[in-house]
């Protein structure tokens, strides 16, 4: 039968001919979503056109408007009909009344549900004043039958009533979206969601259809019509399934609504309707984002016009990272960017966006996206760093990690996470599908960055630990090979990679064992230790295992399941316990470092090179090298103040401190003899580096070696050129990290007592380190740098004056104050 047909039945046989017009139409299995839905609502209108016809004879200055989504053309098969029956006055009221009745009336006897109003134009631009809900239903008005005019009038009042209030209207809609979102949940991560009302569903799409309207900002638009409409098949699915009105995917529908939608399974339809809310949530975000620009603008803008005396100010650009700069409280690509020749630019503006806690533009994703081509395999030193510098940003990661994949960025450079994109988890100790919960325990792991040496693998394990769920078998052992392959891809040595697979692999081991199995068997513990393999293993095992379980929800960690992991930790860290590590030796110097040494200790002042360090690629080695960074060769004579004076110079001149080592060479004799002068005692500073420019060029190695030597002579004040720095730029909310952490290693060198610190990096932070340990009067014989991502992980083998370790409480009294120092 055609919708023809159809119309021809509902007409000729009155409320009865409807139903059973409507009851063929829901049951015809070769039309479904956006056709069955006009049809349907397109027969309702001809029945109800049929009804106002029959009751109006006579009547004038009188319509039937429909509203909200009924309006819009849009019929589910158990919505509700809303309906307007406009007048415009002039009519007797008791005629109205009765038309009214018979159009209500024979809607309820067929159990349809019905909002309904009976209103003149200025009653239902009042309410619609007052009524926040009644408004967002008349921007979608459409008439049905009656007086046109009257309708068009109406419509456009209402429309110019919204654009006019916007400015007040939008942030109350705004509120009204957040509420709700607090109420229902995240669409895109409930097991039984409300397909209408939680946040990403059909009430945010439709809020997005406002903001549109109100002209002031308008939603991304690609992919957003697509979801909609999914949603909207899903819930005509699951009205025919349940026989009700109802918007609640609850789990014992789904089977039934995912076989109504011919999809394979319950899971399958439940990643369908994640990844459409996924794109509301977006286009939600980035919309009201864009509404809060613009109202903001439109409040400064007259003071400023009035200030500068007429015309429009140029937008501030404060620099972040290399081709990424802060406009609008947005983060944006520079002008000078060139994603098309950039690889890393995707990673660096990720990461910058993330330190800085700021939205990635819209605009910056898309274009990156456009550009975007793959890494090289594996990939180059920086992408590695950027990667774990985001993964490490906290909260903040959450946002710019969905900004990426959005747009397609993160299965581009990370291809196996398609499998694990918006998969459900159908366990109530889960809260997140699979791929929030691995952005989450990266989250969580940043906070307990400062318990593990090598924060970078934490973070990184964090991100890969259930990455493979979704595939066969045991998530651990499918995730080890998956780890293995991306680890290598991305970077790691092969020491590296063997401690990411076996993190991925045993995440379990520590809370299975701790919790199911008898800790005072040595057995069990001896199992865990030889599994595990090493104290550092352990360490970062412990961190993961804590940051898994916060990320997984309420019910997975307490303060009992805390102390049964520390017990057997404790317990296997003893079964892993070796002998204490001497301080690193350090190899022979190379003929570069040995000339410098020669050369500063002959004119008695600091000589350096700067040397840039490549590697060819490993695809291609005969190929373009590519860059790792510069290497900073710096040659002092023995003397206080260096680290400090050095690590300045070089935060002045902008330039990041990747590692550093720094040791004291003691030159020959026959060396002394031939250039030392009298009372020398041919002992020379040797640091060797590695750094890179924030953004733009290196400085010229003749600005830095007079730049140091004044800072070496007390000429140059490097603390109060750094403030004076750090005030002319403003302040930006930035990530909170966690608080640095400074120790003396229990185990360390008989020579040296080791104070190692960890703590976020940041401009000048070796310097009030350098600086803290001058004050502390003690002498750093050598040290260990490394930044890993955003974290700096130093190890300082210091004595006394007199050269020996330091005593315990002294040591201990040492730390306290570095502490105490790198907090304030």
């Amino acid at each position: 039968m055609t919708s023809t047909d159809v119309r021809t039945e509902a007409e000729d046989s009155g409320p009865s001919g409807y139903a059973a017009a409507r009851l063929r139409l829901l049951q015809e299995g070769a039309r479904s979503g956006p056709p069955r839905r006009a049809a349907l609502a397109e027969l309702t209108d001809d029945w109800l056109t049929g009804l106002f016809d029959a009751g109006a004879e006579g009547l004038r200055g009188v319509s039937l408007v429909a509203v909200g989504g009924y309006g819009r053309g849009e019929l589910s098969p158990r919505s509700d009909l809303d309906l307007l029956l406009l007048h415009d006055g002039s009519a007797d009221a008791d005629a109205v009344a009765a038309l009214a009745d018979r159009i209500w009336y024979p809607v309820w006897d067929l159990g349809l549900a019905l909002d309904h109003s009976v209103r003149t134009p200025a009653e239902a631009r009042k309410t619609a004043g007052d009524d926040l809900k009644v408004q967002l239903g008349l921007l979608d008005a459409r008439h049905l039958a009656g007086d046109l005019g009257l309708t068009a009038g109406l419509r456009t009042a209402v429309l110019a009533d919204w654009r006019n209030q916007a400015p007040k209207r939008l942030p109350e809609l705004q509120e009204l979206c957040a509420e709700r979102a607090e109420r229902q949940g995240e669409l895109q991560y409930l097991l039984e969601p409300d397909l209408k009302e939680a946040r990403g569903g059909l009430r945010d799409a439709t809020a997005l259809r406002a903001v549109a309207a109100s002209w002031l900002a308008d939603a991304p638009r690609e992919g957003l019509a697509d979801a909609r409409k999914r949603i909207l098949d899903v819930r005509d699915a699951l009205h025919l399934a349940t026989g009700r009105a109802t918007d609640r995917l609850s789990l014992q529908e789904q089977d039934q609504v995912a076989a109504e939608l011919g999809l394979l399974d319950a899971d399958t339809l439940l990643r369908q309707v994640y990844e459409a809310a996924r794109v509301i949530s977006y286009a939600s975000d980035v919309t009201w984002r864009e509404v809060g620009r613009v109202l903001k603008s439109r409040a400064v803008r007259p003071r400023l016009r009035a200030m500068l005396g007429g015309g429009k100010p140029a937008p501030e650009r404060s620099p972040l990272a290399e081709g990424v700069v802060e406009q609008d409280g947005e983060v944006v690509l520079a002008r000078a960017a060139r994603p098309d020749r950039d690889l890393v630019l995707p990673l660096r503006a990720a990461a910058a966006a993330a330190q800085s806690g700021l939205p990635l533009s819209l605009h910056a994703v898309r274009r990156m996206a456009a550009a975007a081509r793959p890494l090289p395999t594996p990939w180059p030193a920086e992408a590695r760093e950027q990667l774990v510098t985001l993964l490490g940003s906290g909260r903040p990661t959450v946002d710019v990690w969905e900004a990426l994949e959005a747009e397609g960025l993160i299965t581009q450079l990370l291809p196996d996470w398609e499998r694990v994109r918006c998969r459900p988890q159908r366990n109530a100790v889960h809260i997140w599908t699979v791929d929030r919960h691995l952005i989450e325990t990266a989250v969580q792991a940043s906070e307990l960055t400062r318990r593990v040496g090598r924060p970078d693998l934490l973070l990184v394990s964090a991100l890969l630990h259930d990455i493979g769920k979704g595939w066969p078998g045991d998530h651990s052992v499918a995730g080890e090979i998956i780890a293995r392959d991306v680890a290598a891809r991305i970077g790691f040595d092969r020491d590296d990679v063997a401690v990411l697979s076996t993190l991925v692999r045993h995440h379990l081991l520590l809370i299975d064992t701790a919790t199911r199995r008898d800790l005072e068997d040595p057995a069990t513990v001896r199992s865990v230790a030889d599994a595990v393999g090493s104290q550092g293993t352990l360490e970062l095992l412990h961190a993961l295992t804590e940051a898994d379980a916060l990320a997984t929800g309420p019910a997975a960690w307490s303060s009992w399941r805390a102390s049964l992991v520390a017990d057997l930790v404790k317990r296997v860290s003893a079964v892993l316990a070796g002998d204490a590590p001497e301080e690193p030796e350090s190899a022979a110097p190379t003929a570069e470092q040995e000339r410098l040494a020669i050369e500063a200790f002959r004119t008695g002042s600091p000589v350096l090179s700067l040397r840039a360090q490549t590697e060819p690629p490993a695809e291609d080695p005969s190929g373009e090298p590519e860059p790792l960074g510069v290497e900073l060769l710096i040659a002092v004579p023995d003397q206080p103040g260096v680290l400090p004076a050095v690590a300045g110079v070089l935060a002045m001149h902008r330039l990041t401190v990747r590692t550093a080592e720094l040791r004291a060479l003691d030159l020959p004799d026959s060396v002394q003899d031939s250039e030392g002068s009298p009372g020398s005692d041919g002992s020379v500073l040797l640091l060797d580096w590695r750094v890179a420019a924030e953004y733009g060029s290196l400085p010229q190695a003749a600005r830095l070696r007079a730049d140091l030597v004044r800072a070496l002579d007390g000429s140059l004040d490097i603390a109060g050129r750094l403030a004076e720095r750090d005030a002319a730029y403003p302040r930006r909310r930035g990530i909170i990290a966690p608080p640095p952490r400074v120790t003396v290693a229990s185990v360390g060198s008989r020579r040296a007592t080791v104070i190692e610190v960890r703590a976020h990096d940041a401009p000048g932070l070796l310097h009030r380190i350098g600086r803290a340990l001058e004050d502390a009067n003690v002498r750093v014989r050598s040290a260990h740098v490394s930044t890993l991502g955003a974290n700096a992980v130093d190890a300082f083998y210091v004595t006394g004056p007199e050269g020996a370790p330091l005593p315990g409480e002294e040591a201990a009294s040492v730390a306290r104050s570095l502490e105490e120092t790198l907090r304030e």
